[in-house]
């Protein structure tokens, strides 16, 4: 296979992920009214985290990341880290200039955070993600630092794009259309963090 054909493939495949709405697409479409530069720093927090699993996957440790202990554990901490994120976008409604005070401040924090509080990204690498990396050194060490760097751009230029378009709309609108994103984004942290606990705590009853 050549290997312009698998690095479309790949790309296809990673923006697949990285346009699935989630946390993540939340955070930053929320934090896009602080600034908008507040998505590329996010996507800078999730390379942080995301860089050395696929070096770690690159050398077979993806079981390790697919494990029921790891996916529950990360659920919980996960779900506690987007309810805490939900409340402060909420807040927000009624002070929208602020936000969320702690990640606010911090987009590239919250991109490691999210990251790490999410069992979906590493289930994802553990098995996906993984498959990629296999074809990948069918290319040699060069296949597969490209296609890292290829993945992650996906993120990069995705979350670049929406904090810039939420910005712009929070200063072209007001503060109303502030207020709305807070609370559709609060909304949708609050019900994904919820969905982390039931599955996490499910796992444990199981």
């Amino acid at each position: 296979m050549p290997f312009l054909v698998f690095l479309s493939g790949a790309i296809v495949i990673s923006l697949s992920g990285v346009l699935a709405p989630g946390p993540v697409t939340a955070a930053t479409i929320g934090q896009g009214n602080n600034s908008p530069h507040a998505g590329a720093w996010i996507a800078v927090g999730h390379g942080i985290v995301e860089f050395p699993l696929m070096i770690l996957l690159a050398f077979g440790i993806g079981r390790f990341f697919a494990s029921a202990w790891l996916k529950t554990s990360l659920g919980i901490l996960g779900g506690l880290v987007l309810l805490y994120m939900a409340v402060g976008l909420l807040r927000g409604i009624v002070r929208p200039s602020g936000g969320s005070s702690f990640f606010s401040g911090s987009p590239l924090l919250a991109g490691i955070l999210l990251t790490l509080g999410s069992p979906f990204f590493f289930v994802w690498w553990a098995t996906v993600g993984a498959a990629l990396i296999l074809q990948s050194w069918a290319f040699g060490l060069a296949g597969f630092v490209v296609l890292c760097i290829a993945h992650w751009l996906c993120d990069f230029l995705w979350g670049y794009f929406l904090s810039a378009l939420s910005y712009a709309g929070g200063h072209f609108f007001g503060k109303w259309f502030q207020r709305a994103v807070f609370g559709a984004c609060g909304l949708a942290l609050l019900v994904f963090g919820g969905w982390f606990l039931y599955n996490a705590a499910s796992s444990l009853l199981a």
